[in-house]
């Protein structure tokens, strides 16, 4: 049994979905206009693939890898979080529907999506990257797990995507960049490439929103910016992957402030916008101190970091 789009606009977000249909019908449009289709196969170096001990060659050792350690922690992170593609599918289909604009556009948001993994695990078991015994099993443990993202409506989801798929996409590109490899960042500058084009459709129906529920709108975006959790959080060692990642500066939190959070939040207009209510005032006064505070966070994690960093360079002189 489906979802549609009139099933879903029986529920309390269903009259925002009807409203933004037309908006979600020109976005997809120009989505299609500039997205570029490509290959992920034309990112493997195949050559370089040969077999593992099942076929009679030899199994993966550490000394294979050409990455460098920090860049091969957060490749196995990145394709981990798109690996969760059918949870995600679930998540957005559920809230958006499957029928009319919001259906064509979860399709091939899905389908694009799609690629990420196919060429990024290619990549890492013909170069051998990484063990691929290990990424199975954690694939395995990770999608098992999945992903639910609660009780969220759907304004809060499209508030949500809008700061994730810029995150993703700063990471990807941040990885390919320490990889060590001229191919793995070419191939993460051209998944980051889909990940931007992705963020701009749902921040632009953000954008719409705000001009037709702006108190809702406000709120929906306050509780995604205080709440944000990346979509790959419940994958095994997320918390020390992710500590490596945020001292190699691939991603952290003050690029999650200046790179992430700030540029949205601008785009929207959000603390310069007239035409709020009271809840609205409000939820914009509590996202305000969030962003603050998140600033003051980041400073102090850079701050430690440098000094960190300092006094490794020193004990190495």
């Amino acid at each position: 049994m489906t979802t549609t789009t009139t099933e879903v606009a029986s529920g309390e977000s269903g009259w925002l979905l009807h409203e933004l249909e037309p908006v979600v019908a020109a976005n997809l449009e120009r989505h299609q206009s500039v997205a570029r289709p490509w290959m992920p196969h034309d990112y493997v170096p195949w050559s370089r693939g040969r077999d593992f001990a099942f076929l009679g060659g030899e199994d993966w050792r550490p000394e294979d890898s050409p990455l460098d350690p920090v860049a091969r922690t957060a490749m196995v992170v990145n394709l981990l979080t798109e690996d969760n593609l059918p949870s995600y599918h679930r998540e957005i289909a559920t809230r958006f529907g499957r029928d009319g604009a919001w259906g064509q556009w979860v399709g091939q948001w899905t389908a694009e999506e799609g690629r990420h993994a196919i060429a990024l695990r290619d990549y890492l078991v013909v170069t051998r990257g990484v063990d691929p015994v290990r990424l199975e099993s954690l694939r395995m443990e990770h999608m098992a797990i999945g992903y639910d993202s609660g009780d969220k409506s759907a304004l809060q989801a499209l508030a949500y995507v809008s700061f994730q798929e810029l995150a993703t996409r700063v990471s990807h590109r941040n990885t390919g960049k320490a990889a060590g490899c001229p191919l793995a960042e070419q191939l993460l500058a051209r998944v980051a490439q889909d990940e931007n084009l992705h963020m701009v459709f749902y921040r632009n129906l953000i954008a719409a929103a705000f001009e037709i529920a702006p108190d809702e709108t406000m709120a929906a975006v306050r509780d995604e910016v205080v709440g944000f959790q990346m979509p790959g959080a419940t994958m095994p060692d997320f918390l020390r992957s992710s500590v490596i990642i945020a001292k190699a500066g691939i991603y952290d939190l003050r690029l999650h402030h200046d790179a992430v959070i700030t540029p949205v939040l601008k785009f929207w207009n959000v603390f310069e916008r007239d035409g709020l209510g009271p809840a609205g005032e409000q939820a914009r006064e509590e996202l305000a101190g969030f962003v603050a505070q998140l600033d003051e966070q980041a400073s102090r994690f850079v701050e430690q970091r440098e000094r960190t960093r300092a006094k490794v360079a020193a004990r190495s002189a």
